[in-house]
């Protein structure tokens, strides 16, 4: 691996683990993917700046994340600020509300139930998120999604942008498919096990990786794309 100074925290067996922490890691990990797929020099031309994306861990970290599963970018932002705005967004604030202040956000019912059960199990001490967090991806997915609502898209994602983790590749996002197929002619979206396949060779930087594919997908097929769910 290349190094950048890249932070290392100590995994739950000792070993270290290093993570994204700032935009020079970023342009560490688009040297070293280009070195091991020429075919990424031209997206990483066309993408322009690649976002951190970094959110803090912890209960309003991965929330956002699961608001952030909707139709569109704007409904989600404004969902997110409803819920800002009703008081600080901890999984103890969030409990509080009443029905009528949960019904107020425009959350689905689904998504209401979700972020209701990972609040309690905050609130109840049955997850850490900030320690889930920094553990090793492996035990951290399980975790994660060991929470109602929650499936591997969303942890992988809460792992990827709450956590630094640097080798992380949600391939079930519609977005990364399409950014795959367009950037690499391919004649449609890859399935999310081939995509995987696909990313294997990006390893041990996927997670930069997928902001790429993100940043060129927003800049060659349309504006603005958040992750999205497949």
């Amino acid at each position: 691996m290349v190094s950048s100074g890249m932070k290392s925290v100590a995994g739950p067996q000792g070993q270290n683990m290093c993570i994204i922490r700032n935009e020079s890691d970023i342009q560490v990990g688009l040297a070293a993917l280009a070195s091991l797929d020429p075919r990424l020099v031209p997206v990483i031309e066309a993408a322009g700046p690649v976002p951190l994306r970094l959110v803090e861990a912890g209960f309003a970290g991965l929330a956002f994340i699961i608001v952030s599963q909707v139709v569109s970018k704007a409904s989600a932002a404004a969902i997110w600020n409803r819920i800002r705005a009703a008081g600080p967004t901890t999984a103890e604030t969030y409990l509080g509300h009443q029905p009528a202040t949960i019904a107020s956000f425009g959350l689905s019912r689904a998504k209401a139930a979700t972020l209701a059960h990972v609040a309690r199990a905050v609130a109840n001490g049955e997850v850490d998120l900030e320690e889930v967090a920094r553990m090793e991806p492996a035990a951290a997915m399980a975790k994660l999604t060991a929470l109602y609502g929650v499936g591997p898209w969303t942890a992988e994602v809460y792992l990827m942008f709450c956590g630094g983790h640097p080798d992380i590749f949600p391939s079930g996002d519609v977005a990364l498919q399409a950014a795959a197929a367009h950037a690499f002619g391919l004649p449609g979206r890859p399935s999310a096990r081939s995509l995987a396949g696909m990313a294997e060779v990006w390893q041990p930087w996927r997670s930069v990786a997928a902001r790429l594919l993100w940043a060129y997908y927003s800049a060659s097929i349309r504006k603005d794309v958040a992750p999205v769910a497949g």
